[in-house]
């Protein structure tokens, strides 16, 4: 692993670890953010679509912002991957005619569901997109560039 893909390993274990509760215990962050990894975050390409008003043509781009919740609905199925949410987001401000979707892992909202109406608080970040509620700007999903997403998957060491 390059010094690069270290950093932006580390620093997707910690954006990992900012998603879900960490206990103290450093035994357990290891753990926890791996969990959270694969629970809490997906790659851009596989997890956002449908936004308009991109004059690029490019169809994984948000802009940072509220958005309101304008539908819920299971995402369409996928052979071998877990069940999905499909949320479709509307801009509050600016351009209300931007309007995309994400799929969201079930797993993410197992402990609150994002509801037709709420708002939802996006933030570009320098790995992607963070998605958190509304009212407490808490985080519950991670829309990772590709690149950055596949430093994060699992790999089997040798030594």
């Amino acid at each position: 692993m390059t010094y690069t893909n270290f950093t932006r390993a580390l620093a997707l274990a910690l954006a990992a670890a900012a998603v879900v509760s960490v206990p103290a215990q450093a035994d357990s962050f290891a753990s926890s953010a791996s969990s959270a990894g694969s629970a809490s975050s997906g790659s851009i390409s596989d997890s956002i679509g449908g936004s308009s008003n991109s004059s690029s043509g490019d169809n994984k781009r948000a802009e940072t912002g509220p958005y309101r919740v304008i539908d819920v609905a299971q995402a369409p199925a996928k052979a071998g991957k877990e069940a999905k949410t499909r949320i479709t987001l509307r801009a509050v401000a600016g351009d209300a005619a931007t309007q995309f979707w994400v799929d969201v892992p079930d797993r993410a909202l197992a402990d609150r569901r994002v509801g037709k109406g709420e708002v939802v608080q996006v933030n570009e970040r320098v790995y992607g997109y963070e998605f958190a509620y509304g009212d407490t700007k808490q985080p519950f999903f991670l829309a990772l560039q590709d690149d950055w997403y596949r430093d994060l998957a699992s790999r089997k060491v040798t030594i």
